[in-house]
């Protein structure tokens, strides 16, 4: 089995979690909800995972707390 973090796309995601589009798009501006992966040059997608921390606790997501260049880099920066 892959270790592999599945992506879904905007039509899963929005059914998934209720939400709208622009509600989507407005909550990733607010850092409220996981921002997208661009996927390809037309396509962009979500780590499933980050979705589904999303779904299990709406009120206390913060996208901060999801972004995984900031988990377990200390001591990768430049100087």
């Amino acid at each position: 089995m892959s270790n592999a973090e599945r992506i879904i796309r905007l039509d899963t995601v929005r059914a998934r979690t209720g939400l709208s589009r622009s509600t989507i798009y407005r909550k990733i501006a607010e850092g409220t909800f996981p921002a997208q992966l661009k996927i390809s040059v037309h396509g962009a997608g979500w780590h499933e995972s980050a979705v589904e921390r999303w779904i299990a606790n709406p009120a206390g997501y913060r996208a901060d707390n999801d972004n995984p260049s900031s988990q377990g880099k200390a001591g990768h920066g430049k100087g």
